[in-house]
């Protein structure tokens, strides 16, 4: 089975949805432990009701990100994690993490990249007032939101459609496609 380390640090729907996927029986895998860096973040309770293990930090305690990445990759080596998952985490993953676990850390990101990177994706599309948004889920690199496309999928904004409109859907979008690429992911590994 595959493990899973979730990092975030907000409400946690995406962690959410994956745990739901996960007892649902549409998604083979365990989420083995959640990383917060926001101490009092929602997510962490959502964790605690799953009883999943959780790792709440705070960076700055620590001298560098180097050393907080060096603790975190040593939570996932004794776990045996197989993929990082970002779900709303708002730090750059850098190279301690980046190398051990290059082409096993996914990010979610509510635009259709490259277009909008970067905080407040929806708020930047709204206010170019562009017709067709959407959701990408990559393969994290050493850019913010640069690393390569695993999937796609588009959001149309409508005429009158609110920014609080445009996160619904892109969330409702969200929530089906993490689980979906997850899923895929394990098909490869057992394909190989």
């Amino acid at each position: 089975m595959m493990k899973l380390a979730v990092f975030a640090s907000g409400t946690g729907s995406n962690f959410d949805a994956i745990v739901h996927a996960i007892q649902n029986g549409e998604l083979d895998a365990e989420v083995t432990m959640l990383v917060c860096d926001r101490v009092g973040a929602p997510v962490i309770e959502k964790a605690q009701n799953y009883e999943i293990d959780t790792i709440v930090f705070s960076a700055n305690v620590y001298e560098s990100k180097a050393q907080y990445e060096e603790a975190l990759l040593k939570d996932c080596r004794e776990r045996g994690i197989d993929y990082i998952i970002l779900a709303g985490f708002m730090r750059l993953i850098g190279p301690t993490l980046l190398e051990p676990y290059r082409n096993r850390i996914l990010n979610i990101h509510p635009s259709l990249l490259p277009a909008f990177p970067g905080k407040d994706a929806i708020g930047q599309a709204f206010d170019q007032q562009v017709k067709i948004t959407g959701v990408t889920v990559h393969f994290v690199d050493e850019g913010m939101d640069t690393g390569p496309i695993i999937e796609q999928e588009a959001v149309r904004i409508e005429d009158g459609d609110t920014k609080d409109d445009v996160v619904r859907k892109i969330q409702a979008i969200e929530h089906k496609l993490y689980p979906s690429v997850i899923r895929t992911l394990k098909i490869k590994e057992e394909s190989i």
